[in-house]
């Protein structure tokens, strides 16, 4: 059975409670992101390339969904004041700002990941799981880097 854990909802399964709110901001887009609807995109383009700066292409390596919508944001909220901000597991790809900026140097908060710190600061939770920074780590005891490893919660 496979479930698609959509943005700002809460789940139950078995006896535990599931917050998830996926989406990140890609931090390997210096060079930008480029538009190939734009009048002189293979002019930036070929000056992206030139620049060795990592770019991405509107529709072919980046997508505006990549970013949770306001309306998932809102969602999210009123399902977690519903539950009356307690659950036992948090999901996202993306950290809270505070444990973003832990690890790298290249991080910066944004819209998400403030969301996200509002959430760890009001949300009461035993476990946060993220993945998008590609290591497998344990922060503070209860946020959970994870890329390579599996986890089983009891």
């Amino acid at each position: 059975m496979f479930l698609h854990l959509m943005r700002g909802q809460v789940f139950r399964l078995d006896d535990m409670t599931f917050f998830t709110m996926g989406g990140a901001t890609f931090h390997d887009i210096e060079g930008g992101i480029l538009d190939p609807s734009a009048p002189d995109f293979r002019a930036q383009h070929f000056q992206a390339i030139l620049s060795g700066k990592r770019f991405r292409i509107l529709g072919e390596s980046w997508w505006l969904e990549e970013l949770p919508s306001d309306e998932e944001y809102e969602e999210a909220l009123v399902n977690l004041e519903r539950v009356g901000w307690q659950v036992n597991c948090i999901l996202t790809h993306s950290a809270p700002t505070s444990i973003a900026l832990q690890m790298s140097r290249h991080n910066e908060a944004d819209r998400l990941t403030d969301f996200l710190e509002t959430v760890r600061q009001r949300c009461e939770f035993d476990y946060w799981f993220f993945g998008h920074y590609h290591r497998d780590m344990v922060i503070e005891d209860k946020f959970f880097l994870q890329y390579g490893q599996m986890t089983v919660i009891e």
